[in-house]
């Protein structure tokens, strides 16, 4: 699943282009531009393509303004929109969004809760009576009920790292988008236990449930292509790596003194230093490493039958095989 977050003016060329190659689906990221936008114009130039979030930032909004927007974008694409929710770290939430931040795995828990519930008055008729600890929900008329109803409510796939949100999307997400700082040590280890908790927590099962998983690659058909790819991933990482929030993964590893390294480099902006500092063994644990014509398996392999969804945008020398050998 690619990104179409760019200009909008690109967007539904983008899109048709994916359909056209065989993709299952398109993402959008919330970074330097709206996660919605894009969306809307993708599903106006395409007829089968999923499209999801991979994230919208949730403590940005309230449950009622998501719920709003998921409605109003699955309505219009017929039933393929995937809200795909992040709950972000405190500084951004505080200082740039300029919203409250406390006890994000239970404020995350009631507020996909808060929207279920939104969804199950506008769909289902039930009465809006939802009450927690972080949102209200009582007040509906018809004036601000919406009608259009055929395809429902969004799926919604929550992104996690640590275990306690991790068991958050297990009890109450339709899946979860596992953070792409993540290696199949921490995935094995700590992700799907978690997850299993979460699903025990609801009475439910595995097979209810998907697991998405973003991919770095690291390929090139020349030396050249090879080193742009390897330098881009690597800085990647080191941004990742940086965050306080990510330690446990590298500590998992016994690399948890690099996190420190990271961000002590990340408040002077010393970009590619972080880069230099990722090793071969560290890169190796983060992404898919391989020629052009071994990545689909090297991908395969990584994910084997745990992780049902891989979200990676690959070159023209490797498309082809790529989505024939991951859907096989």
């Amino acid at each position: 699943m690619p990104d179409v977050t760019q200009d909008l003016h690109r967007v539904p060329d983008a899109a048709r282009t994916l359909e056209t190659q065989g993709y299952d689906g398109c993402v959008s990221v919330e970074t330097a531009h709206d996660p919605f936008l894009p969306l809307l114009l993708a599903a106006e130039h395409t007829e089968r393509l999923e499209l999801m979030t991979s994230i919208a930032v949730a403590f940005a909004r309230t449950p009622m303004l998501l719920a709003n927007i998921g409605h109003d974008l699955n309505q219009y694409a017929k039933g393929r929109l995937i809200l795909g929710l992040g709950s972000q770290i405190r500084p951004h939430i505080t200082k740039r969004f300029s919203m409250p931040w406390s006890h994000p795995a239970p404020r995350m828990r009631e507020f996909i809760l808060a929207m279920r519930a939104i969804w199950a008055n506008w769909h289902e008729g039930a009465p809006l009576r939802f009450e927690g600890e972080y949102y209200t929900h009582s007040l509906m008329t018809p004036m601000f009920t919406p009608t259009n109803t055929r395809y429902g409510a969004p799926r919604v796939m929550l992104a996690a790292v640590g275990p306690r949100m991790t068991e958050v999307a297990g009890e109450v997400a339709d899946g979860m988008i596992v953070h792409a700082f993540s290696t199949r040590k921490y995935v094995d280890e700590v992700t799907l236990p978690a997850i299993e908790r979460g699903l025990a927590t609801a009475g439910r099962q595995r097979g209810d449930f998907q697991l998405t998983c973003p991919i770095f690659v690291v390929t090139g058909s020349d030396p050249k292509a090879w080193e742009a790819s390897r330098s881009a991933v690597c800085r990647q990482i080191a941004f990742y790596g940086s965050t306080p929030a990510y330690r446990p993964v590298l500590e998992l590893h016994g690399w948890g003194g690099l996190q420190g390294e990271l961000n002590a480099l990340s408040k002077q902006g010393q970009w590619d230093a972080m880069g230099a500092l990722v090793t071969d063994e560290i890169l190796e644990a983060f992404a898919v490493v391989g020629p052009p014509d071994e990545i689909a398996g090297l991908i395969r392999k990584r994910c084997g039958d745990a992780i049902d969804r891989v979200q990676a945008t690959f070159g023209d020398e490797t498309r082809e095989a790529a989505l024939a050998t991951l859907r096989g």
